[in-house]
Formats: C-alpha cells, structure tokens, sequence
C-alpha cells in the first residue's frame, strides 16, 4: 500500500500544488546537510498554509523547525506584517533552516529560537497572542506544548499538531515507546481540558499512516 499511497500524493501534488523552486531547494538543501528526512508532505504543508490562512493567522508559533519547510508554508500564509517565531532545539537545523528561509525571501518575518522547546516557552511571558500554532517536536512533548498553546494563545487560536496516530501505535496502552506514551498523554490532556475544541484526522501518503489534531481554543 505505501506505493500507492506515495502515487496519490504525487497526483495531488501534481494537479493542486504545481512546482516550487523554494520548497524543491529547501528540501534538496536539508538532505546534503544530513538533516533527517521527516518534513510534512507537500500535500500536508499546503494543508498548513490554508489552514493559518483560514485562521487569519496573524502570528504563528512553530515547535519544531528542521529544516525550515513547513515553516515556509506557515510564513508564506502571513500578512506582510505577520510574524512567525519558530522554536528548534538544534543549532545546526537552525542555521540550516535560517538559510533555506533566506532563500525563500520570508527570513525578515521569521523568529527562530534555538533551545529546548520548554525553555523557550516558559520565557515568552509578554508575547502578543499567537492565532496558530503547529506542533511538530518531541512526542513525549507534546502534551506541554499544547499547553503552553493555551497559555499563549487567545479564544479562536487554532493549534495543530503532528504525528499522532502513528501508524496505529497510539492504541497501545503498554507500549514502552516515548513517543507512543507522549502521544497518549496528549490524548488525555485533550480529552481533559474544557477550554479545547478538539478532534483527530488520521492521513496516508508519502509519510505513512498518522494523522493530525486539530484543536481550537474556546
């Protein structure tokens, strides 16, 4: 099945999304400098793009950087004067984000802060609200990201998180696997919190089974 998962995401790509030089060099970049290949799709980036344009994003938050890709779709979705602040804990995906961002033309409204996710969090105390936020970090995170979300967020901020069905591994209860545990936590947290809408899409395609949340804050 994973093949011709792969083919209809490449059909889609082909008839919705068309070629892009940026997206294509940021890609071919965050390979030659060893960057581990688990970017968004292009089919989910433009997802994130029409998704923060809905939200008449405004500010986005970004946990998780890589190389910079779908922070290119996030930016991209930005008024002129919109702001992106993206939060990477590795130096070098930073500097390699930094520069795949400059090449795009979107480095003057993109923040990047290098660090763990957790730090950088705890001392934004003063930020204006974020109107989006995409979570695509450590799993075992994710349920203080959300948080944190919340906290930063304002009634109608809309926060989207990655990779939470894994390939059905959400549904073990024993696994010894963080990410799987991160995930289930997040569930709970989600299933417990009164000032969340929320709901989960499971997806196929070129990056297996998974899925996203999808939450909005009341």
């Amino acid at each position: 099945m994973g093949e011709r998962w792969q083919a209809v995401d490449d059909y889609i790509a082909g008839k919705l999304l068309g070629t892009d030089d940026a997206l294509a060099a940021t890609l071919s970049n965050n390979e030659a400098q060893g960057l581990p290949p688990i970017d968004v799709s292009p089919a989910q980036g433009k997802m994130l793009f029409l998704l923060a344009q809905m939200a008449g994003a405004r500010r986005i938050l970004e946990v998780g950087t890589l190389g910079g890709y779908s922070t290119i779709w996030l930016a991209r979705a930005l008024p002129a004067d919109g702001r992106l602040v993206t939060l990477e804990i590795d130096r070098k995906h930073a500097r390699v984000a930094e520069e795949n961002l400059t090449r795009a033309g979107l480095a003057d409204r993109v923040d990047i802060r290098v660090g763990p996710a957790k730090d950088s969090l705890a001392a934004m105390a003063s930020e204006t609200p974020f109107d989006f936020v995409f979570i695509d970090a450590d799993k075992q995170g994710n349920p203080h990201y959300v948080a944190e979300a919340v906290r930063l967020g304002r009634s109608g901020t809309v926060i989207v998180v990655d990779n939470v069905v894994r390939a059905g591994g959400v549904l073990d209860a024993e696994s010894a696997d963080n990410s799987i545990r991160g995930t289930r936590a997040l569930f709970d947290r989600l299933e417990g919190d009164p000032r969340l809408d929320a709901t989960a899409v499971q997806t196929v395609g070129a990056k297996g089974w998974d899925g996203f949340v999808l939450a909005r804050v009341r």
